[in-house]
């Protein structure tokens, strides 16, 4: 995977990495094989994710035009969610992470390039 090229920040406050996926290779490949991912994705005009190939569970961030966290879930290996038609933006990160972030519904998560 491409290195980290943003940060993520809502309150004030820095959550962590990130890697935007621009192009469309990365977009597909997101973190399909990746055993233990260090750092979050975002996967800028994406509306639905999936899970196969992925290798742990992961937490998913739906992002609206106006960059709140309209719904989260928390994605096992190898499952298809319905895709969320209020979402412009996916940011996804290694299971556990939005806990530890303390990223709730309603907040706003500013992706910064670096």
């Amino acid at each position: 995977m491409t290195p980290t090229n943003a940060w993520l920040v809502t309150q004030g406050r820095v959550l962590a990495s990130a890697t935007v996926a621009e192009t469309r290779k990365q977009r597909r490949r997101g973190f399909i094989g990746e055993p233990d991912p260090q750092f979050a994705l975002v996967l800028p005009k994406c509306k639905w994710v999936h899970t196969f190939g992925c290798r742990s569970a992961l937490d998913v961030a739906y992002l609206n035009d106006n960059s709140q966290v309209v719904k989260m879930q928390r994605l096992a290996p190898m499952r298809l969610p319905l895709p969320v038609r209020a979402a412009q933006t996916v940011v996804e990160a290694k299971a556990g992470s939005f806990e530890r972030w303390g990223l709730q519904l309603g907040h706003t998560l500013e992706v910064r390039k670096v």
